[in-house]
């Protein structure tokens, strides 16, 4: 049954036992870095530079292509900060996210909080300024969902999260795309689609590997509160969706065969290794897998994409 994650009561005690300190403790700046999560951010950036290289068929204004990737990390960066404070909480009670700066104490709460509003306001400013109002419009969608639809809220009370917080991750190609074209064409759309039904099963294998982390801070992750089981049946739908959804790029015409095939090859092998799941190997070996394989194939699908403008226009 699901239920809400208990929540930090006053003074920096937290009602599980776990405490994060009110004072900083040695502060550098690579626990300013940490709290933007660099990866999470270069990995939306490569998403939103698959928006800009598509609409512009391969052509590419360096400028704006700098002020878009600028402006739009600086709204992620926001995000993940602001996510930091949110989840001053639960963090500690994690292996994987104990050390993080708020958690560990070594940054403020409140700190992480404002430098996250900051991060986010300046990114904002500088996609309106630089690049066109829509993007800084999109790049605000993605940050309110990510924070209070995500962050604040589903996280904490339903399975679904990994679904709504799906959402966030596939505003970048929007970004992308809108700051070559000002506007949302028909590929953009379906930029949109292929990221958000590629995250959740990207991020239900993670799920599987860490679930007695989350048991333990009583997020209600999939496997934490329908099991293994169920997690594998979502895992297929949505790799089922994955494959047919990739293919409606090469429809809209903005790649071509090179595309097309490296999609039915890599698809075709995300589907055979979902059905494995069902075998006698362990549900973490599985997992494990899974894991790693949804990230070649989102770097290899990228790859295609951007290669196939350039061999093939």
């Amino acid at each position: 049954m699901e239920r809400p994650i208990s929540q930090q009561s006053s003074g920096g005690i937290l009602t599980d036992g776990a405490r994060v300190t009110d004072r900083a403790v040695k502060a550098g700046w690579r626990d300013y870095w940490t709290l933007t999560k660099p990866g999470i951010n270069a990995s939306n950036l490569m998403a939103a530079f698959a928006g800009f290289w598509l609409a512009g068929y391969g052509a590419i204004d360096y400028s704006l292509l700098l002020a878009m990737l600028a402006g739009t990390a600086l709204v992620i960066a926001g995000g993940c900060s602001v996510n930091n404070y949110i989840d001053r909480d639960i963090d500690p009670l994690m292996k994987r996210t104990r050390d993080r700066p708020v958690a560990a104490g070594r940054i403020q709460p409140l700190t992480a909080l404002w430098y996250g509003i900051g991060l986010f306001l300046a990114g904002v400013v500088l996609l309106v300024a630089l690049v066109n109002p829509l993007t800084a419009f999109l790049a605000a969608i993605g940050f309110v969902t990510y924070v209070f639809l995500y962050s604040a809220w589903t996280k904490r009370t339903t399975h679904w999260n990994t679904v709504v917080g799906s959402v966030s991750g596939a505003v970048p190609p929007l970004i992308g795309w809108a700051a070559v074209t000002g506007g949302l064409e028909w590929p953009a759309w379906v930029l949109f689609l292929f990221m958000f039904v590629w995250q959740p099963a990207h991020f239900f294998a993670l799920a599987m590997m860490k679930a007695d982390d989350y048991r333990e801070a009583g997020i209600p992750m999939l496997p934490v509160v329908k099991g293994f089981r169920e997690t594998k049946w979502q895992t297929l739908i949505f790799i089922i969706l994955v494959l047919p959804v990739s293919l409606l790029l090469f429809a809209t015409g903005v790649v071509g065969w090179l595309y097309l095939v490296t999609a039915l090859v890599l698809g075709v092998g995300y589907l055979y290794l979902a059905l494995a799941g069902w075998t006698k190997e362990t549900n973490d070996a599985w997992a494990r897998k899974m894991f790693l394989y949804s990230l070649l194939y989102l770097t290899v699908m990228q790859l295609a994409m951007f290669i196939d403008p350039i061999l093939f226009r």
